[in-house]
Order: structure tokens, then C-alpha cells, then sequence
């Protein structure tokens, strides 16, 4: 089989890595050794993608539980993810050769990179619960250990312990999820989920528990607080990968579990997963624009593109519910689209903000700027990456959000009074999402790579090796056509979502290649081809224009500072700066922002300081809460480790009376 050998040598690898030593070129082989499996692994996934429902490749291993084999199985869904984890995990090895030699210590997570790439992969093929669950927690523990290979910095290892809470508080939901849809009988395969008939109660708590499992994994609000502290902790290729592709694996198992095994899911579970996700792109994105940690605006901005996808999972329930199949199948195709386009462009940024801390050594947008002349591939890849995740046209990321409002705009048209006063909010939401997105990467890329350089680490900014800007370069091209001939993309999403949905939906069938007309061709179609031929069209007839009838004399002069010449950097827009009208907005309500300015006497001197401070609401409300109560019961529970003899006799005596009093109701009953 085409996937069992990729996945062996996954596991020979991380036993190479911790052979590895000190020399660098054994860790650059293992690092290619795992581009190719995870190439193996694509060509994989991409050849069984498409296939007839209950075709698929499936096999059985006498492993797992005493009185139950191992079950694997990759059919359309999970050939899908084989492909988006398997893109981006080829791109992060390949950017890996060359940035391995930048890390401090590279045999702390050399060996545990295959193992991590090892356990996303086992995750899809997994085909009963028990190696579902085997599989995600090697995914969250190999990326748990590579959270913390820097573990010198008190920070990363903080970050590491709140990711291991949360690692393990999600796979605690998923146990209990899977224990309920299993039932009495103890049938832990998937196929027997599928045949089982749930309780209603059993059925809610389903849906409930496999959303805060996966959720937390995920990043929706508000189980978020593991994701911006562990991302920016880890290694950039390693970051790529738990942002870009394990929070789609997670989102993975949340399909799986309510479109899949569980069956039903009433429409008000789909209403609620909508407003959820409304709330969660809101807030994300709103995280995103007041950091100035590089790689922590990402991971917040991954944060709202995951309430973005999950808004289109939640449409679809509705909509299935409703009985309206169709339109159930164009919310879940574009919640998928946008699944692998933000795979693809923020595993891009990622490795864009890796290239750039190998460049200059600086994370932190208040001493970057200048940085497109002298790191010209990594600023256009940015660039690129940059105007897709802010859903420009023509590129990627638009035709996925413009599926999703296509589907918002016929939420109304459900009977139900919740959803149709719920959807107008919940694209309002969306709409507001988006727009602040393009703020919020305007000011990341105008800080970063505009301008002048705020440092000397800026200014001194050298090359990076060439495997990482090809890496950048191909992910880079991959927004483009992915955004540009969106429709055979489209295609294979209708084959995903037709045994989850019933139905196959042609997105384009009114018009025909290239455009897609999701709704109607008369109400709502779109060519990211034909806009891209306009577009070249235009830029060559500009280009004549300007060298044909324009002046061909050089003009240079310095550039406009407010009225002076001198090269003060200081005078730039900063991040803090561009950030502060919206700060202004929602920050004082929503993260009570407050603004200390300290300005000096006159004839004095000394500068000027302006001191920002935020705080987190859902941190500060919710996990304190929790943190406080734990606390308080640790310390009462504690008490017991000093009592008496006679009191822990006392305690049995009474433990023991309550669990006979217990039988006894039992059997009255």
C-alpha cells in the first residue's frame, strides 16, 4: 500500500534523529528523508481522492485493545486531509534542510519531527476510536515536546504546560465522546458508530464534547489561550505545521465525528456552532492586530480563520437539518476550501516569519522595516501570502470566503426564526472579520517590510539558505492557482462532501469551467481565471502605455519624511502606532486598553514613553475562574494527607456504607 511504507519510515526516521548528533548534515538528510514520505504520503491521499464511497483502501492490524484489532481506513474525507497535512508538512521539511542549522538545539526536535508528522497522518486513517485516540494524543505529545525545545526560556516553558492542559482536557472530551457514541456494547469501530441509534441526551452531549475536544485543539474560543503562547514558542517550521495543518486535523476529527458517525445533529446545534465560530473570527483577528510579536499575530489570525471554517461547518448542519441538502453541501465545500487554502498560505507566513528571525534574529515588528530590499523572495512570498489570508481577489483565500457568505446569503431562507435573524449577524460578523484581517496584514507586512529599518538587525539582514525561499516561492504559487482555477478544486470537494451530505453539488454547473456559480448564475458567480487574464491584460497594456508614450528619463529624489531629509527610522509609522484607532475602538471595551503617556518637562531631555497595556478577557474570566477554583479544592483535598488513623478508618467505614446504600437502590430498582 502506497501510505504504509511513508508512514513506516516516519517512525525509522525519529529513531535516525536521535542518532543524529552533533553533525548537521545527518540532520539535514533526515529533514529530506521526511520531505519524501510526506511526498509519498500526498501522491497518496491524491490518488484515492475522488473514489466511490466504500471503495477505499482499508486494512486491519492485530494491535490496540485485547478484544479488538486495529482498524484503518482512508476514504474521500480523510484522503482529503492527507493532502492539506501532507502539502504543507513536504514544504516545512524542505524549509527545515535549511533552517535546522539556525536552531539552538536541533537534536531536541530533529527526532521528534517525523514522529509529529507520524501521528497527524495516523490521525486520518485512524478507523476506529481507539487508534484515533492512540494517534492524536503521539500528534499532541511529539508536538508538545517540540514546544518545548527551547526550554531555557521560562516563557516557552510555560507555554509548553498550558499546551499540555489543554492537550490533555481535549483528549478527555474526545474519550468521553467517543465512549457515548460507542454505547453498552463497547463497539469502538467506526462502522459500528455509524449503525448505533443515540438518546437524545447521549446525542447532545456528543455534539458537546466533540466540540470541546476538538475545539481546544482547534483554537475556538474561548479554549484558544494554549494556541498564541504555544505557535510563537515552537521552532517556525515546526509553528507551520501546529497552525497551519494540526488545527485542520482537529477540525478533522470534528467533521468526522458530526457529519460522519454521529448522523443527526439537530439545526440548533448548527446555529450555535455558526455563532461560535462568528465570535471566534471576531475576536481572532481583533487579538491579531494588537501584537507585535510576529509570530503571535499569526497564531491569533489562525484563531479567526478557524471561526471562519467552522461558520461554513455550522451552515451545514443547519441547512442538512432543514432538509435543504444542496445548500448544506455548498456551506460544508466551502468550509473545506478554505481548510486547504489556509493550510497553504499560513503555513507560507510561517515559514515567511521563520525566514525572516533567521534574517535578522528580530520577531518583534518595532525593530524590523526595509526588509523587501534585502530579502527580496521572502517579501513577495509574504506579499502573496499576505493578500490571501486578507481574501484579495484573485487569490486563494477570497473564492473560500466568498463561498461562505454565498451560503450566508440563503440562511434566511430556513424556516427556523433563530437562523434567520442569526445569519445576518453572523455575516456582519464575517464581513467585519475580513476587513480587519486586511488591516491587520497591511500594517504586519507595511511594518515588517516596508520603510526604513527600525534596528541595526534589520539593516544588517542577510540572505536566507535556497531551499527556504523555493519552499516559500512554490507555496507562494499555490495561493494563485489555487485562487485563479478554483474549480477542479471544487470538484473534488463535491465527491468529499457527498457521502456526508447526501448529495453532490456541481459549484460551477450553471455556467461551466471557468466560473463558479454556486447559487445562480444570474445571483452570484465568479472566474478567478478570467479575472486574472483581465488583470495580466491590463498590467501589459499599462506597461506599454507607460513605455511608449511616457518619459524615459530617471528622476530619484529622497524620499517625503513630514518636511525632513534626515534618515530618522523613529519617524516611521510603528506597529503600536498604526494599531492605536482600532486599539481606541474595541480595545478600551474589549481587552480595557489603556494608554500611559509619559512625556518629559520642558528642557528635559529624556524621551518620551508611551506604555500600552491589555488585558485578555477570556484568560481573565475563564481560566483564572478555573485556576482559582482548582486551587481551592487542591488545598481542602490536601488536608487529607494528614489526617489520623482513626479518621481515614472513619472515612472507609462511611465510603464503604455509601456504596452498599448504593447496590441497594440499585436493586430495589
Amino acid at each position: 500500500m502506497l501510505i504504509a511504507a511513508p508512514m513506516s519510515s516516519l517512525l525509522a526516521l525519529a529513531v535516525l534523529g536521535v542518532l543524529a548528533g552533533g553533525e548537521m548534515w545527518r540532520h539535514r538528510l533526515i529533514y529530506v528523508c521526511c520531505a519524501i514520505a510526506s511526498l509519498a504520503l500526498l501522491v497518496g491521499g491524491a490518488r484515492h481522492l475522488g473514489q466511490s464511497p466504500g471503495t477505499g483502501p482499508a486494512f486491519i492490524l492485530p494491535i490496540g485493545l485485547p478484544w479488538m484489532e486495529a482498524h484503518f481506513r482512508l476514504d474521500n474525507l480523510s484522503a482529503l486531509f492527507m493532502v492539506v497535512v501532507n502539502i504543507a508538512t513536504c514544504a516545512a521539511s524542505v524549509f527545515g534542510i535549511g533552517y535546522c542549522s539556525h536552531l539552538p538545539e536541533p537534536r531536541r526536535v530533529t527526532p521528534f519531527f517525523p514522529l509529529f508528522l507520524f501521528g497527524m497522518n495516523a490521525v486520518l486513517i485512524a478507523d476506529d476510536a481507539f487508534m484515533f485516540l492512540v494517534s492524536w494524543e503521539f500528534m499532541s505529545l511529539s508536538s508538545w515536546l517540540l514546544v518545548l525545545a527551547d526550554h531555557r526560556t521560562a516563557e516557552n516553558r510555560d507555554a509548553a504546560l498550558v499546551y499540555l492542559i489543554m492537550a490533555t482536557f481535549g483528549t478527555f472530551c474526545l474519550l468521553t465522546c467517543f465512549g457515548l457514541l460507542a454505547g453498552p456494547e463497547g463497539a469502538y469501530s467506526f462502522a459500528a458508530m455509524r449503525d448505533a441509534k443515540l438518546e437524545p441526551v447521549a446525542g447532545f452531549l456528543v455534539v458537546a464534547l466533540a466540540l470541546m475536544g476538538a475545539g481546544s485543539k482547534a483554537g475556538l474560543v474561548p479554549l484558544h489561550a494554549w494556541l498564541p503562547l504555544a505557535h510563537p514558542a515552537a521552532p517556525s517550521h515546526v509553528s507551520a505545521l501546529m497552525s497551519g495543518v494540526m488545527t485542520k486535523v482537529a477540525l478533522y476529527g470534528l467533521i468526522r465525528i458530526l457529519f460522519d458517525l454521529h448522523g443527526h445533529v439537530p439545526w440548533g446545534w448548527g446555529a450555535a456552532i455558526m455563532v461560535i465560530g462568528g465570535i471566534t473570527a471576531v475576536l481572532g483577528v481583533l487579538y491579531a492586530i494588537l501584537q507585535d510579536d510576529l509570530k503571535k499575530l499569526l497564531a491569533y489570525s489562525t484563531v479567526e480563520n478557524i471561526g471562519v471554517v467552522v461558520i461554513g461547518l455550522g451552515l451545514a448542519i443547519a441547512f442538512k437539518d432543514g432538509g435543504e441538502k444542496t445548500l448544506a453541501a455548498l456551506a460544508l465545500v466551502a468550509g473545506l476550501y478554505h481548510i486547504v487554502n489556509h493550510s497553504i498560505f499560513k503555513t507560507l507566513l510561517f515559514l515567511s516569519a521563520g525566514a525572516v528571525i533567521t534574517a535578522t534574529g528580530e520577531r518583534d515588528l518595532g525593530r524590523l522595516g526595509g526588509l523587501l530590499k534585502r530579502m527580496p523572495w521572502t517579501g513577495a512570498a509574504t506579499l502573496v501570502g499576505a493578500a490571501a489570508i486578507s481574501a484579495l481577489p484573485p487569490l486563494n483565500g477570497f473564492v473560500s470566503e466568498w463561498l461562505i457568505f454565498q451560503s450566508l446569503f440563503k440562511g434566511p431562507s430556513l424556516p427556523h426564526w433563530a437562523m434567520k435573524f442569526g445569519v445576518p449577524v453572523v455575516g456582519a460578523m464575517l464581513a467585519l472579520a475580513a476587513a480587519l484581517a486586511a488591516t491587520c496584514f497591511v500594517r504586519a507586512y507595511g511594518i515588517a517590510f516596508l520603510g526604513r529599518p527600525r534596528s541595526p538587525e534589520a539593516a544588517q539582514a542577510h540572505a536566507i539558505p535556497g531551499t527556504m525561499r523555493w519552499t516559500m516561492a512554490v507555496l507562494a504559487a499555490l495561493c494563485v492557482v489555487l485562487g485563479a482555477v478554483p474549480v477542479t478544486l471544487t470538484e473534488a470537494l463535491s465527491a468529499v462532501v457527498q457521502p456526508l451530505t447526501g448529495i453532490n453539488i456541481a459549484v460551477s454547473a450553471d455556467l461551466g469551467w471557468p466560473w463558479l456559480s454556486p447559487v445562480s448564475s444570474t445571483r452570484g458567480s465568479y472566474s478567478g481565471t478570467v479575472l486574472v487574464l483581465t488583470g495580466a491584460a491590463l498590467f501589459v497594456i499599462s506597461i506599454v502605455l507607460v513605455h511608449g508614450f511616457g518619459t524615459t528619463r530617471t528622476r530619484r529624489a529622497d524620499a517625503w519624511d513630514c518636511g525632513h531629509r534626515e534618515n530618522i527610522p523613529e519617524t516611521q509609522y510603528t506597529g503600536q502606532s498604526f494599531a492605536q484607532p482600532l486599539r481606541r475602538v474595541f480595545g478600551s471595551s474589549l481587552f480595557g486598553a489603556r494608554e500611559t503617556v509619559d512625556m518629559p518637562e520642558p528642557g528635559d531631555l529624556g524621551p518620551a514613553r508611551l506604555v500600552v497595556r491589555l488585558i485578555d478577557p477570556v484568560w481573565i474570566i475563564f481560566y483564572q475562574s478555573v485556576i482559582r477554583v482548582v486551587g481551592f479544592l487542591a488545598d481542602r483535598v490536601n488536608r487529607m494527607q494528614f489526617l489520623t488513623v482513626r479518621r481515614y478508618l472513619l472515612m472507609m467505614f462511611a465510603t464503604l456504607v455509601f456504596m452498599l446504600l448504593v447496590v441497594a437502590v440499585r436493586q430495589t430498582q
